[in-house]
């Protein structure tokens, strides 16, 4: 399962795993307690592959930081995110230590800190790291298709400054031609 499906609502405790979308939204699992429940248009929601943390760099998605946390880890269940305001920074610190003070709160540690227990706990993290490396190779592609890119697009724009090519250019002057000698 990957992250594209779980979601967090406002409101509500946990994520949610989507199941089935209905004409006014969709009906979400809990994966604390595996309840289903239907959540309309007055739900704000929030899928968490959308998520990234602030960074003094810009912006760390949240299943890299999940990867982290699982490479510290060694794969198992993070500290307990009921500990103290100081305890989640110093922790949040090993995990990513270039994480934006101002814009990151004790309170956002504490929930990341929280799904990362809950998705491992229901064995979902493995597939949120395939797609961290997924994305890292897909990226490496990209960037090589991008220096390809410029070579593909220099032998194909060979048009003279005018914005016609020359067969355009032979056409037009072929059809003045003869109409002047009409």
């Amino acid at each position: 399962m990957s992250l594209d499906k779980i979601v967090s609502i406002s409101g509500k405790p946990g994520l949610y795993h989507l199941r089935a979308q209905t004409r006014s939204g969709f009906i979400a699992e809990s994966l604390a307690d595996g309840k289903k429940m239907p959540v309309g248009l007055r739900h704000n929601v929030s899928v968490l592959s959308e998520i990234s943390i602030y960074t003094l760099d810009g912006e760390s998605p949240l299943r890299e930081v999940f990867a982290k946390i699982a490479e510290k880890e060694n794969g198992g269940s993070a500290i307990d995110h009921k500990g103290s305001k100081d305890e989640l920074e110093a922790y949040f610190f090993e995990i990513l230590p270039n994480f934006d003070e101002d814009r990151v709160y004790a309170s956002d540690i504490k929930k990341v800190i929280q799904w990362y227990n809950l998705l491992q706990k229901n064995n979902l993290l493995g597939e949120a790291q395939k797609e961290t490396a997924d994305d890292a190779s897909e990226e490496g592609k990209s960037k090589v298709a991008a220096k390809a890119a410029p070579k593909a697009q220099t032998t194909a724009n060979t048009q003279p400054k005018g914005g016609k090519s020359s067969s355009a250019k032979k056409g037009a002057s072929a059809k003045s031609t003869a109409a002047r000698k009409k």
